[in-house]
């Protein structure tokens, strides 16, 4: 699918694509290409003289490869963040300037752009060339990072309460521990996400193709995408403590097993030590010489079950 955006009174405006390049209403600024056809490619690549990079080398690319510049063209490999939960993932988009067009291309549709393309009537002046277009894209880029990691605050505040309000079960522990490792997976996700949005505005600013304005909200995006990575590095500082929390109070959940096993074999040996003693040490019958033989060993037995167990009571052992 393809969408063309021209320029109209410093607004987007979506323009339909002719089949023939001399059809063509106004000059395009931006093309957004969302997983184009072998037809599409064609008519792009033979309208605007250019090669449209493929799926191909959108994956698996080296990262010193993503930005580069090609004659009088500039290329770009961005990742951009697609989901905001457990099961978020990065979508790596071509960017090449050519020719003053902004191409685009990407086989899934991304809520950044997809939110752009919605408010392509914006206040009048805010978009001069495609230069702008790009900015605006990854400036989206980091907002919708922003908003992400403020799903991953509301979650862990979730969690923080089920930890320290409560004591958990197993049960209780392994949800906590699963809603724990889904934060810390989009975490991740916004941290690398926000890393290479920063390289790659890096490499525009670097590239000299921006005006003073463009530039300096360049740098403004710059100093978003460094207070997001204070945020990240303190949620990752929080979701180890509550790590570390919930395991500490698996740790007690065992050991509570643990320590009812303990109290019963402490309990149980004296009465066995008994029985043995009083089982091993006669020559012939015990009650034919004492009658009260039996009820003194049964009594021996009890006694030596509730010392140990009032002493495990006295210390709060049992509890």
């Amino acid at each position: 699918m393809l969408n063309a955006f021209t320029l109209s009174n410093g607004r987007l405006s979506q323009i339909h694509l002719a089949e023939e390049a001399d059809l063509l209403p106004r000059h395009p600024i931006w093309i957004d290409a969302v997983a184009p056809g072998e037809e599409e490619r064609a008519w792009v690549e033979q309208t605007f003289h250019l090669a449209l990079p493929r799926p191909e080398h959108l994956r698996d690319i080296e990262a010193s490869a993503r930005f580069y510049e090609e004659e009088d063209d500039l290329h770009l490999r961005s990742d951009f963040l697609l989901g905001t939960e457990s099961k978020s993932r990065s979508v790596t988009v071509a960017f090449v300037l050519h020719d003053g067009i902004l191409f685009s291309v990407h086989e899934e549709d991304l809520p950044v752009f997809h939110s752009l393309r919605m408010h392509t009537h914006a206040q009048a002046g805010e978009v001069e060339n495609c230069n702008d277009v790009l900015i605006d894209l990854y400036s989206m880029d980091v907002e919708y990072s922003a908003d992400a990691l403020e799903e991953v605050y509301a979650d862990l505040g979730e969690v923080s309460q089920k930890v320290l309000r409560s004591a958990l079960s197993d049960k209780d522990a392994a949800a906590v521990l699963a809603s724990i490792a889904s934060a810390e997976h989009l975490n991740g996700r916004i941290r690398r996400n926000v890393m290479d949005t920063r390289r790659a505005i890096s490499f525009v600013m670097r590239s000299k193709l921006l005006h003073p304005a463009q530039l300096e909200e360049a740098r403004q995006i710059m100093q978003d995408i460094d207070s997001l990575d204070g945020h990240t590095a303190f949620l990752f500082d929080k979701i180890n403590f509550l790590m570390n929390a919930t395991t500490g109070f698996i740790n007690i959940n065992q050991n509570k097993i643990v320590r009812l096993f303990s109290v019963a074999s402490v309990t149980l040996l004296p009465p066995m030590l008994i029985a043995s003693i009083y089982g091993m040490n006669f020559r012939r019958m015990p009650e034919l010489d004492w009658w009260l033989g039996y009820p003194f060993a049964l009594l021996l037995m009890v006694l030596s079950v509730l010392a140990p167990y009032w002493v495990f009571h006295r210390k709060g052992w049992l509890k």
